[in-house]
């Protein structure tokens, strides 16, 4: 089900204690979820295929709380066993995991689907579908060992992304919807809670891939939804188990609220 609330105000370091994984973490709303669950006190394992990029968001993140671990790697070339050597090195080096948040997204532009290169048509269903399951399959045996545990994936609205030149994108993005719902209904009575974030536009690179002529002050930046990252990451974020949470985003310093990938 979806429901659409204001967003609440997160209580101060919600997340101190918690080891987060958190995938595409130089990406637009990746970089700045990061570094709003080092404030809450999360320890973070951040995963992401360009180096250069994942050392800035490690320096934001160290400067914001505890000292992150790197961890690259290109979604689209792994296979289920690079993503248990992932869970295997977060169990044994950090001692445990409480968080999931699968950020991590490919979209090359609006295309038809009959002029779609089959290499890029498998490359996003990969990031954007069958990475984010095996990394959670991988990942289910360490998070069921906590009292509480979140595994949240960052999806885009079915009805703006599931008609027609949106390609393998959108296709893994109704994917996702459905994965939501049949792994809540599978981890409903553990400790595992499962959940998406739908948030609005926002001003990423990956919107601007679809919306060339877009003015950047018409969408929120990427971080009026950080808050929500932290939220359902948290144990407060309880109250969103099994839902499509499509929060408003927090309004930021260049003054947006209101609605506004």
């Amino acid at each position: 089900m979806s429901e659409f609330v204001p967003f609440p105000a997160a209580p101060e370091r919600p997340l101190a204690g918690r080891v987060v994984v958190l995938t595409g973490a130089h990406g637009g709303l990746g970089a700045e979820a990061a570094v709003a669950c080092a404030r809450a006190g999360a320890t973070l394992v951040l995963v992401g295929r360009k180096v250069p990029k994942l050392n800035r968001v490690y320096d934001a993140v160290k400067a914001a709380g505890p000292e992150p671990a790197l961890y690259p790697m290109d979604l689209a070339g792994a296979d289920p066993a690079d993503f248990e050597a992932l869970a295997d090195t977060v169990g044994r080096e950090l001692g445990g995991l409480h968080g999931l948040l699968h950020g991590a997204a490919d979209f090359a532009g609006l295309t038809p689907l009959e002029n779609t290169p089959p290499e890029q048509f498998a490359r996003q269903m990969q990031v954007n579908l069958t990475a984010r399951w095996f990394l959670t399959q991988a990942c289910l045996p360490l998070l069921r060992r906590t009292e509480d545990a979140a595994v949240v994936f960052v999806v885009d609205a079915p009805e703006r992304v599931g008609g027609a030149y949106w390609g393998a994108y959108g296709l893994a993005q109704q994917a996702n919807h459905a994965l939501v719902r049949m792994l809540h209904e599978e981890t409903a009575a553990s400790c595992v809670r499962v959940a998406a974030l739908q948030p609005g536009p926002m001003r990423t690179a990956l919107r601007a891939r679809a919306f060339v002529d877009e003015a950047a002050l018409r969408v929120p930046p990427a971080a009026a939804y950080a808050a929500a990252c932290v939220h359902l990451l948290s144990p407060a974020g309880a109250a969103q188990r099994g839902t499509i949470h499509v929060p408003t985003p927090a309004p930021g310093p260049d003054g947006f609220p209101g609605p506004g990938r």
